[in-house]
């Protein structure tokens, strides 16, 4: 009977991760839609397009600081209630924008943030819940990659729906419905076993920040966040929202040349997340494939703001796209460094980390470059400047790499 029962458990499980999979694509979708539709947010919330952005970047406020609490509720709740809370928070936060005024939309992206932090946290969960050993990798590696299909198509499809003349309006009540009925699917569906419950009640003989201690105190933790935070800055910050104006205003694309340029990023994901994790895992190495996908990060960067002839932006994004993959690869060295039973934490902590470097650039870029864009009289210049600016960041990744420790197998390989 217990056999069976576990069986049962097992396919609820797989069926859960599957809604989890659409949670975790529309976090994506809403994540990077904005960038396809800066002005028409701005005069819905009558701000300033820097104002905007502003607004835009509050999401990873919630996002960095609700990861440790993801990481948290994951643990001592299990994914049923976690799950259930973050996606309806997300809905939520989109139904905000349907006001126009500055508060709604702040406090619209500060929910939506907080909601997504759950996100990748419970289906990595769900995953290790539902598969075996043997493939659990194998759906970690697909989370992620449907995760970036809906960054790319928060881009690639919503920006011929806003340029065809569809109402901002219509495209967050939707999404916000859409997110709330994923959220109720994910209450009915995640099972609540007895080991979670037995697990829940052990927790709480235990301190509740317990796990962070270790991870926080562990130096590699700290470098592991960086550098993530680094690799993830170019994406989240540029692609996913700066790029689309910043192509129409220094390279004088059109919107739609612009947004497709800009989509290519989370498209080059795709791809990237999954062929740098398995060529980490053929050669048992973490650190080699983390430092050659920096730095053909920087060769992109480098031909789309020094060479922007040699091949079209497109192609250009796209390859800092699959080359940006390597941000994940810290994901894996900072399970392998701290100790097997605070592995769920270190997710959240990594997550804190990272995003909390994306908080920090965000307002920096902006207030640099933003501010002047469109008014700088040499557009190809200030274009160069602020493709530099990530290139430096990229390269200080690359620095903090030499000080992690390699985890792989082959270092244990290389050791006997």
């Amino acid at each position: 009977m217990d056999v069976n029962a576990n069986r049962s458990y097992t396919k609820y499980y797989v069926i859960a991760w599957v809604f989890g999979l659409l949670f975790y694509f529309l976090d994506y979708v809403i994540r990077s839609a904005p960038a396809v539709m800066i002005p028409e947010l701005s005069e819905n919330f009558n701000v300033s397009q820097i104002g905007l952005v502003s607004i835009i970047g509050t999401y990873y406020y919630t996002y960095s600081t609700c990861s440790l609490i993801a990481g948290i509720a994951l643990d001592r709740f299990g994914a049923k209630y976690s799950l259930f809370a973050g996606a309806f928070i997300l809905g939520l936060g989109c139904l905000l924008f349907l006001i126009s005024t500055e508060f709604a939309g702040t406090t619209g992206r500060l929910l939506q943030g907080a909601g997504c932090a759950f996100a990748f946290p419970g289906c990595v969960y769900l995953a290790s819940k539902g598969f075996s050993a043997k493939s659990l990798a194998t759906a970690i590696g697909f989370t992620q990659c449907f995760g970036m299909l809906g960054g790319s198509a928060g881009q690639f499809v919503v920006a011929p729906w806003i340029e065809n003349g569809m109402n901002i309006d219509a495209f967050w009540l939707w999404t916000g419905i859409v997110t709330i009925i994923v959220a109720v699917g994910l209450w009915f569906i995640t099972p609540l076993n007895k080991e979670e419950k037995k697990t829940e009640r052990t927790d709480n003989k235990q301190g509740l920040l317990t796990p962070y201690k270790i991870v926080f105190s562990n130096p590699q933790s700290w470098f592991c966040g960086l550098i993530s935070g680094l690799l993830f800055a170019p994406t989240t910050i540029f692609a996913m929202t700066w790029s689309v104006a910043f192509f129409q205003k220094d390279r004088t694309f059109d919107f739609h040349s612009a947004a497709i340029a800009s989509a290519m990023v989370a498209f080059g994901w795709v791809f990237g997340c999954p062929i740098l994790g398995y060529i980490t895992d053929k050669i048992g190495k973490r650190k080699p494939v983390l430092v050659a996908g920096a730095l053909f990060m920087i060769l992109s960067l480098l031909q789309l703001i020094y060479l922007p002839d040699l091949f079209p932006a497109k192609i250009s994004m796209f390859c800092l796209g699959v080359a940006s993959g390597a941000a994940m690869i810290p994901y894996s060295v900072i399970k392998e460094a701290n100790p097997d039973f605070v592995k769920g934490s270190a997710t959240g902590a990594i997550n804190f980390i990272t995003f909390g470097v994306t908080t920090l650039l965000s307002p920096i870029f902006s207030h640099l470059f933003g501010k002047t864009l469109g008014i700088e009289m040499d557009t190809t210049a200030h274009f160069q400047h602020a493709g530099l600016f990530w290139i430096v960041g990229i390269s200080i990744a690359i620095a903090i790499s030499f000080l992690l420790k390699e985890t792989g197998q082959g270092k244990i390989m290389v050791s006997k």
